[in-house]
């Protein structure tokens, strides 16, 4: 197994079970007691596990990020969409994402694609994201201006959109509060607007929701369902609204819920 892939199952093992001994890395992935030292001490290093006597544990979402990110029962859920998300992004790529829970997992996971290949640039109004990045070895963070929402962290305004006005992005990631067949959805206007201007200048959008969110309808509607270019969810593949995203075009990927 090559490096990269195997610091992603080290991460998602610790995020699964809460921990993993060093002996169990030997074991599990066939390497060498000093390579297994290696990958936990580079894990560490991004912040994404923290290193124990022996071994290492799952970094508490409580720690790292600020209250109204706290997650609840649906951590898992989130840490197995941004686990697949993150193998859609080449190293070296410039990728925006909007703010939320499962958009700030997906930053940890591409986090790993700085090991040795290549530095990633994250382009973000999510200024909790723009934080926990900084920290990271080979991310370079690019943040919006704008007036700052309280509750979701999200630069929004004049600013925060005419500032993607001369940018390419490879690829956009959006967390969402809603989607349904007629598009995706923001509970805030401002945040939606902010949140169109990052898919315009991009390649790629990529939704990422996990199952309560489909189906689900807020406020503020961001693009219509024929502007999703590929869907990431919990939510059972047989659902109808993944079934309608599909025949308009949108790629519908489903992973198992935790």
């Amino acid at each position: 197994m090559e490096r990269h892939a195997r610091l992603r199952a080290i991460t998602d093992h610790v995020q699964r079970e809460g921990a993993i001994r060093v002996d169990e890395v030997v074991e599990r992935f066939d390497v060498s007691l000093a390579t297994a030292r290696r990958d936990l001490d580079a894990l560490a290093e991004q912040q994404l596990l923290v290193r124990t006597h022996g071994g290492a544990s799952r970094t508490p979402d409580s720690a790292s990020l600020p209250v109204g990110f706290r997650t609840g029962r649906a951590t898992q859920d989130k840490h197995r969409i941004a686990c697949r998300a993150a193998t859609l992004v080449n190293p070296g790529a410039v990728v925006g994402m909007n703010g939320g829970t499962t958009t700030t997992h997906v930053a940890r996971q591409l986090a790993l694609l700085t090991q040795g290949e290549g530095e990633l640039t994250i382009v973000t109004n999510a200024v909790n994201i723009a934080y926990e990045m900084t920290v990271r070895r080979g991310i370079r963070v690019v943040t919006t201006g704008g007036v700052a929402r309280p509750h979701t962290y999200e630069l929004t305004g004049p600013l925060a959109q005419r500032f993607f006005t001369d940018l390419n992005l490879d690829v956009t990631f959006l967390g969402v509060d809603g989607i349904d067949a007629g598009g995706i959805y923001a509970a805030n206007e401002a945040e939606a607007a902010v949140n169109r201007a990052l898919a315009s200048a991009a390649s790629r959008v990529i939704v990422v929701a996990d199952a309560e969110k489909i189906g689900a309808r807020a406020f503020a509607r961001i693009l219509p369902g024929t502007a999703i270019g590929t869907l990431i969810t919990t939510a059972p593949a047989d659902h109808p609204v993944l079934a309608a995203l599909t025949r308009t075009g949108t790629q519908v990927i489903t992973v198992r819920p935790g």
